[in-house]
């Protein structure tokens, strides 16, 4: 079904545009890190909080892009169009829902996930949560809109505009932050700014009558249920799942805000260093909605598993290039953040650890469950999701960072015997194909 060409097509953007997000995301703290290291964890603190919100309109991006995908492999560009539309209005009434319900309470949501943290920290996280959660309907809308183009095999558009958002937040950064020496608001403008920008073009750009899937019209926004529905079969167990998955990583995150601001900062340059081993994965998890859902929704299953394996190999194997490298300049890598003797030493360690269980685990643990999902089999991956998280993530971080007194380390050995337990039963899963018989459509 699917060329080679189209397949590089496809990944090989998806690919650059999470270099660039996990590049300007570093770019962004090593800026925020000039204003200290209260700065750096105040915003690594919300941005733990924001990922949980975003994680629902990321579940409901990836519901629509399923049924747009099966559509499109139907030859169906009506139903899709349709789809479409009622993503984006989804994502939109979700996506202002929680700012508003949020906004009032940012404080007493910092306190309550982390507990006792200092001053500096609590009253810089709440400063930066306003802007965070004012862009939160232009990131909501952007990510819509940026997985309906990647259902279409278009992922170079959602590149391009991610270059743009990128560009104008490092810029926006460098002023607020080093000209205006606003510090976490220079940040958060920075951010909101790019957002705004991102989420006005990409919307223009789904109007193009070339595509394969258009909005015409952004003035009709009538409910259609039935297609919601749809939607929301995917979106529902997907948002669940991604949910329980951000609460469980935020009590984790708990546990080391009561190590102190070294680990807390140590923790935050780890995971935006080791994000990148994940890059190659992430991006191929995406591509596969496109690929599995359409030979699902052309019904053809024996594509879709022959396709499946082909991406999981690639997966493994571009992540496992990009881990060696980052490995063995761990240290240096961390030396650019400026960082306290203690935050450096604990950061590095947990970097190096890291590249050997993403290149191990990362993808059958995590980009596998995106084949399940294309697929319509949702409930499965929520409910391993699930267990796996309170049972090995939490369970074993709380075991071995408190009880055995691991501290940093033992919260991310946790997350690898989570990434054990998610691993072996997708695999099975996928080996078996019981969900070959899911339909969403």
């Amino acid at each position: 079904m699917f060329s080679r060409r189209f397949l590089y097509s496809l990944i090989v953007p998806l690919i650059i545009e999470q270099v660039l997000m996990v590049s300007i995301g570093m770019a962004d703290t090593v800026m925020i890190a000039s204003a200290g290291e209260s700065a750096v964890s105040a915003i690594s603190l919300v941005d733990s909080i924001t990922i949980l919100i975003v994680q629902l309109f990321a579940a409901f991006a990836t519901g629509g892009a399923v049924v747009a995908s099966q559509y499109l492999g139907r030859k169906d560009n009506a139903s899709a169009n349709e789809a479409a539309k009622q993503l984006i209005l989804l994502s939109l009434i979700v996506s202002v829902a929680f700012m508003l319900l949020c906004m009032p309470f940012r404080s007493q949501i910092i306190s309550f996930i982390f507990g006792s943290i200092e001053t500096s920290v609590l009253e810089g996280g709440a400063t930066y949560f306003i802007y965070i959660l004012l862009s939160l309907p232009f990131l909501a809308t952007y990510n819509a809109s940026a997985a309906l183009f990647r259902s279409m095999g278009n992922s170079k558009v959602s590149l391009w505009v991610s270059v743009v958002m990128n560009l104008v937040n490092i810029a926006g950064n460098a002023y607020f932050i080093f000209a205006l020496h606003l510090g976490v608001i220079g940040a958060g403008l920075g951010t909101l700014l790019s957002r705004i920008i991102g989420s006005t073009i990409i919307l223009v750009l789904l109007t193009n009558p070339s595509n394969q899937i258009v909005v015409r019209n952004y003035r009709d926004w009538s409910l259609r249920w039935e297609m919601i529905k749809r939607i929301m079969h995917i979106g529902i167990p997907n948002g669940i799942e991604g949910s329980v998955f951000q609460i469980g990583k935020l009590l984790v995150q708990g546990f080391i805000a009561a190590f102190g601001t070294a680990s807390i900062a140590a923790n935050a340059i780890a995971n935006s260093v080791a994000s990148f081993v994940n890059i190659p994965g992430g991006a191929i998890g995406l591509a596969s909605i496109t690929v599995i859902g359409q030979a699902i929704g052309a019904k053809r299953p024996d594509q879709a598993v022959f396709y499946g394996k082909r991406l999981l190999l690639a997966a493994y194997l571009a992540m496992t290039i990009v881990a060696i490298p980052v490995f063995i300049f761990a240290p240096k890598i961390v030396m650019v953040f400026n960082l306290s003797a203690e935050a450096t030493e604990l950061a590095s360690n947990v970097i190096r650890s890291a590249m050997i269980f993403s290149s191990l685990l990362w993808p059958a643990a995590f980009s596998l469950p995106n084949f399940l999902r294309a697929a319509g089999d949702v409930k499965f991956t929520m409910v391993v999701s699930m267990v796996s998280m309170w049972a090995s993530r939490v369970g074993m971080s709380y075991l071995l960072a408190i009880v055995f007194g691991w501290g940093i380390y033992g919260v991310w050995f946790g997350m690898y015997i989570d990434w054990i337990f998610r691993s072996t039963f997708f695999i099975t899963r996928f080996a078996r194909g019981k969900w070959k018989t899911k339909r969403v459509i």
